[in-house]
């Protein structure tokens, strides 16, 4: 269980592995996460759930509001302990979705205005509280949604996956290959192994050569510029991204720009 603090906030919005259930709440301004497959938006007033062992990209939407969300981080320690205080029941997940959208209740709204009382600075929680308040949201969305227990609940790591499509649509994450590894329920070497045997290249010059080809499909298709994609396309700087791109392509990426 993670203290709801301005760093936490500042770090999930870079932060691409999500370790943890993350409950998030927009008290004003708006917020845009991506799964490598389909984006979700919430927008003031709405809150949803980030489920853990998955990879995300969180963006701030530029809405002239002041960014301000309520979080809570569920970490497995404080889920145990919570079961077996309350001996939960526990399902089947009904959704193995990365990013699961949280209808506005009467509960849900007057456990966000009870948090005012207790808190210190921006988004930090008396610590005296703290506890208290992770339990009260987690049996306010279980008495919701009583379904959300196979989610919190499951301890289980990330089984067996087939590579190919994982890859093809993770590959724009910029994270490490024991991170991809873990994702698809593989040991470094296995992944590796196997990654070779489906690819026939290595993950680190896949990797690299897949975030170029997208780069010059939408520089070409859509004239995206340099400075907006390399992001996103999982560099971690503008001159990286450059140097990469002339030495797969002949040319540095003004050049076909202005073709």
């Amino acid at each position: 269980m993670s203290a709801i603090t301005e760093n936490t906030a500042t770090s999930l919005l870079k932060e691409q592995f999500i370790p943890d259930h993350v409950f998030c709440y927009v008290i004003s301004g708006e917020i845009r996460f991506f799964d490598g497959s389909q984006s979700h938006t919430l927008k003031a007033g709405e809150c949803g759930l980030a489920r853990k062992n998955h990879l995300a990209r969180f963006m701030v939407t530029d809405t002239g509001e002041r960014f301000q969300p309520v979080l809570f981080c569920f970490d497995e320690p404080f889920l145990r302990q919570f079961q077996s205080k309350h001996r939960v029941a526990v399902p089947e997940p009904a959704s193995k979705a990365a990013m699961i959208k949280l209808g506005p209740t009467v509960l849900l709204e007057a456990f966000i205005r009870s948090l005012e009382p207790y808190r210190k600075g921006v988004m930090e929680l008396d610590e005296a509280f703290e506890d208290l308040k992770y339990e009260e949201l987690l049996i306010i969305l279980l008495k919701e949604q009583p379904e959300l227990a196979g989610l919190f609940f499951d301890f289980g790591l990330p089984g067996k996956i087939g590579l190919e499509a994982f890859m093809n649509r993770n590959y724009r994450f910029n994270v490490s290959i024991s991170r991809f590894a873990f994702l698809t329920g593989r040991s470094l070497s296995a992944f590796k192994r196997d990654f070779r045997s489906v690819f026939t290249e290595t993950p680190g010059h896949w990797l690299i050569s897949k975030r170029l080809e997208e780069a010059y499909r939408l520089m070409v298709q859509e004239g995206a510029k340099p400075s907006a994609i390399y992001l996103e396309l999982g560099f971690e700087s503008l001159s990286h991204f450059s140097v990469a791109f002339k030495k797969k392509f002949g040319c540095p990426p003004a050049e076909i720009l202005n073709v």
